[in-house]
């Protein structure tokens, strides 16, 4: 069983309330100096901080898939080095990590879909 915090409970309820249409809360693709996710308030989904996280999360998953074509070369090579390995398993998990931030923002925002 999982132990979340109240600061996940709470963005949990935040994004419920968004994708129920109880508020228009955005989950942004980047995070708060202190680490805690960022929301967006806006009645314009199209305006300047909209379209700069459409931005973003594209560059994301464009850099997302760049690292996982250089992990299959990689991972196609018995020889290579430990050092590389990890490397692209710290990428591989920052990569996954923004992933998972991009579906959690775009499910919050279909209609009548689940977050």
């Amino acid at each position: 069983m999982t132990h979340r915090t109240d600061e996940q409970h709470q963005r949990r309820r935040d994004l419920a309330d968004a994708a129920a249409g109880r508020s228009p809360a955005r989950l942004l693709p980047w995070r708060a100096e202190d680490g805690k996710p960022c929301l967006l308030l806006s009645a314009d989904p199209s305006g300047h901080l909209s379209r700069l996280a459409d931005e973003m999360e594209a560059v994301q998953l464009a850099v997302g898939a760049e690292v996982l074509e250089l992990t299959r070369t990689v991972l196609g090579n018995p020889d290579a080095p430990t050092s590389e390995l990890r490397y692209l398993g710290v990428r591989l998990s920052e990569c996954l990590t923004d992933a998972l931030r991009v579906a959690e923002s775009r499910g919050a925002r279909l209609h009548g879909g689940d977050a």
